[in-house]
């Protein structure tokens, strides 16, 4: 069907969002490019499988759509990213940036030179004539990047604002703010500064063998959640009493004990603050990051396999159940003896036999140089005390095969990971090989950093709206990393790498 006109810096711009013919013409960098793009993709995007029920229910509560417009949105949306990176390229060093508005999503392509506008609606998309190209406005933004260690503490964020063709900077104080955009010596046309009462804070996952503090060190057993609370995890209980507040494994506040039984019993459940998400993995250290699916206790010779802050991942074997052990604080009865060893600050982490957690470590004797003998409190028993459920895991994804090197993790909607790690690998000159395998349902994507001088520059990525990802790179020598993205959607990840 036929958009209204849209007028633009003095265009009148009608655009046609229907599918038509493949008729080659001149694309805005003088290349071929196939008219109705967008339209094409559009209809390859309502051919595709129909999304889940669920996704429209979402989408129509918390957007206020219509179950109609939501089906609409999802189909624009999908076009969109596929004809943004072709039209990113065409366009060249005139492209200033894309996005998608209204309640079903329209397409809108910008650009700084009045003589491409043709060309984009050409493609079927919606054209907005803008002053700033992208790339003059990402330079704006590296600039105040550069500037980030003097910033005042009143601005929570600036970005690049494609829809207003500025870098935006946040602020709860836009004076001082004003003051600090000033001093970077941009040209004032490129930055605006908007009033913002945000306070953002970082978010951390809980994840079974980290560890937590609380005056001294214990680990994290599994993370669980709590009908009427924020979720949390389960640990040993000689680890902390009721009303005792926990910090992270990165020394930020955590959460507090809700449950604690000590001796006779040696179990405990601390419920965690906002910034912290309750995960159904277990931390393995050098063996990656293990899934938890349910907690069916395991036989007696059965394997089971220990997680801790203090010596990481351990195995052995399960030696008996229902074992009474006394310490010097008195008798604990009902713990599981195993062959794994342990040391002081492992209290309280992961026993887990295949994928099914089987309990938190009490304690016992010996150490991890010589061997030992250790007791775990049953997860069974400590879920059934507090009302607690095991927080859902899953299973990293296994289609990046033939690789170097293969990465495991696991992030929630926007958050990112970096591989090997933030310090990133040294290469060669040559190919990079990257692929990303995402949870499916999701959009995760890969960005290829290199390191220039102190900062992280990305060199290739892969960001289509789907869970997996891969591309090549050949690059020079210098220090790389991946940054996966979860655009969207949570779960586990792998990721293949091969470097030159």
């Amino acid at each position: 069907m036929l958009r209204s006109s849209a007028v633009t810096a003095g265009f009148a711009l009608a655009l046609t969002l229907v599918a038509t013919p493949a008729i080659a013409h001149a694309g805005p960098g003088g290349s071929p490019a196939p008219e109705s793009l967008y339209a094409q993709a559009k209809a390859q995007a309502a051919a595709a499988a129909r999304p889940e029920p669920g996704l429209i229910e979402a989408l129509t509560r918390d957007l206020g759509l219509t179950g109609d417009q939501a089906a609409a949105r999802l189909i624009n949306e999908a076009a969109a990213a596929k004809v943004e990176p072709t039209l990113a390229r065409q366009l060249g060093e005139h492209f200033a940036g894309a996005w998608v508005s209204g309640p079903t999503a329209e397409f809108v392509v910008a650009t700084s030179d009045s003589t491409k506008v043709s060309a984009i609606l050409k493609t079927g998309a919606q054209a907005k004539l803008v002053t700033h190209s992208l790339a003059t406005l990402d330079a704006a933004k590296a600039r105040l990047d550069e500037l980030a260690g003097s910033a005042p503490k009143s601005i929570p964020s600036w970005y690049v604002d494609v829809q207003n063709n500025s870098v935006t900077v946040l602020a709860r104080d836009t004076a001082e703010a004003q003051a600090f955009v000033n001093g970077s010596g941009l040209d004032a046309s490129l930055v605006r500064v908007e009033a913002s009462s945000e306070e953002p804070q970082p978010f951390y996952d809980v994840r079974g063998g980290d560890a937590y503090y609380m005056g001294g060190r214990c680990s994290v057993g599994f993370s669980v959640t709590k009908a009427g609370s924020q979720g949390g995890f389960v640990t040993a209980g000689h680890c902390g009493r009721v009303g005792t507040a926990t910090q992270g494994h990165n020394r930020v506040a955590q959460g507090t004990f809700r449950g604690s039984s000590f001796p006779g019993n040696d179990y405990a459940w601390v419920e965690v603050n906002s910034q912290w998400t309750p995960t159904g993995v277990v931390n393995a250290y050098n063996s990656g990051i293990l899934p938890v699916r349910g907690s069916t206790q395991r036989a007696v010779g059965s394997s089971i396999c220990r997680s801790g802050s203090t010596t990481g991942y351990h195995c052995g074997t399960i030696s008996q159940h229902n074992t009474s052990v006394t310490y010097p604080e008195g008798t604990i009865t009902g713990v599981t003896r195993t062959t794994v060893c342990a040391e002081p600050g492992d209290s309280g982490g992961s026993y887990i036999s295949g994928d099914q957690a089987q309990g938190v470590t009490s304690g016992g004797s010996g150490n991890c140089s010589s061997g030992g003998t250790t007791y775990h409190q049953p997860v069974n028993e400590i879920l059934s005390a507090y009302g607690l459920t095991l927080a859902g895991g899953g299973t990293p994804p296994t289609g990046c095969s033939g690789y170097q090197n293969t990465y495991n993790g696991s992030l929630t909607s926007n958050q990112n990971a970096y591989q090997p790690g933030t310090g990133g690998y040294s290469a060669g000159a040559g190919t990079h090989r990257v692929c990303l395998d995402g949870p499916n349902g999701t959009d995760y994507d890969a960005y290829l950093q290199k390191l220039s001088g102190s900062t992280w520059t990305t060199v290739a990525q892969g960001t289509s709206p789907n869970p997996d990802e891969s591309f090549t790179y050949n690059g020079t020598a210098g220090t790389y990393r991946v940054r996966v993205h979860a655009y969207s959607g949570s779960g586990s990840y792998t990721l293949g790498l091969t470097r030159p």
